[in-house]
């Protein structure tokens, strides 16, 4: 988390829900941060555009759509998010979190999740919802409840050989190094550093070069930039392997992210609190 957001908010509610399950979304700009906090209530953070992130004691979770992250009632966070974006909180009292994951993860939306949650944004209210609401935030609880869960997106170590790999590569994503070059560079066998990587990320090192390269991707999609010089700055050949990865992961090319993220931004007229 940075040592000073340059911007700070607050969580929206301190005692109590407006309902029993509530909705808000909001535009958030870039270095927003919200202090560490628990409520009694469970939250699905969910990023229509831009990534937002959570810290736990023990686990940072990263979160680009179509990923949500699930924080059961009573568990501390804060949360952040370095480049701008429009996300949303869907908010379920305790007694209703029963069907829930017991512990906080990320879950995957569905597309039917997800056109429920953007439906919502299109359609805010600002105090108890109308009952039409209410049954479709029923739903929408139901469909979490059924979403498959995930690790971190884009998980970290603080492992002694796999740590320096995990942040040459944040510092330069389109690295291609092979994983032995890896492994020479740390002083330590390739196999080792696939057990680490296993151990602590629960994938492959190039499955987490890729997520890493998504992740940088998102803000430049979404500020304009030309996929050409996104491709090839970060590490591809050819603009249609970029593509390709990008869709493998993300399910949508990288034009139609950029159509759905800048719809999703330009929508977003009413800023609130949303952790």
């Amino acid at each position: 988390m940075p040592a000073a957001p340059r911007h700070l908010r607050q969580p929206p509610f301190s005692d109590a829900l407006p309902a029993p399950i509530f909705f808000r979304a909001t535009w958030v700009p870039a270095e927003t941060a919200y202090p560490q906090h628990r409520h009694a209530w469970g939250e699905f953070v969910y990023s229509f555009s831009g990534v937002m992130e959570v810290k736990l004691a023990d686990r940072h979770y990263t979160a680009p759509p179509p990923y949500g992250i699930w924080l059961p009632p009573q568990v501390e966070h804060t949360g952040l998010n370095h480049l701008e974006a429009c996300h949303c909180s869907l908010y379920i009292s305790a007694p209703l979190c029963d069907h829930m994951p017991r512990d906080a993860c990320v879950l995957i939306a569905s597309p039917l999740l997800r056109a429920l949650l953007d439906h919502l944004r299109q359609t805010p209210s600002n105090g108890p919802p109308p009952p039409e609401h209410e049954r479709l935030l029923q739903v929408v609880v139901d469909q979490l409840t059924q979403a498959p869960r995930a690790g971190s997106y884009l998980p970290s170590s603080d492992d002694p050989l796999l740590a320096p790999v995990l942040l040459a590569l944040q510092a330069t994503p389109g690295d291609n190094r092979s994983l032995a070059e890896w492994a020479q560079l740390v002083h330590t066998t390739e196999r080792t550093l696939v057990r680490r990587c296993q151990r602590d990320l629960g994938m492959g090192l190039l499955e987490w070069r890729q997520r890493l390269r998504i992740v940088k991707a998102l803000p430049r999609l979404e500020a304009g930039e030309k996929i050409e010089a996104i491709a090839f700055e970060l590490g591809y050949a050819s603009v249609s392997a970029f593509i390709a990865m990008f869709r493998r992961l993300m399910g949508v090319t990288p034009d139609a992210f950029r159509k759905g993220s800048a719809l999703a931004t330009s929508v977003a007229t009413h800023p609130v609190a949303a952790l």
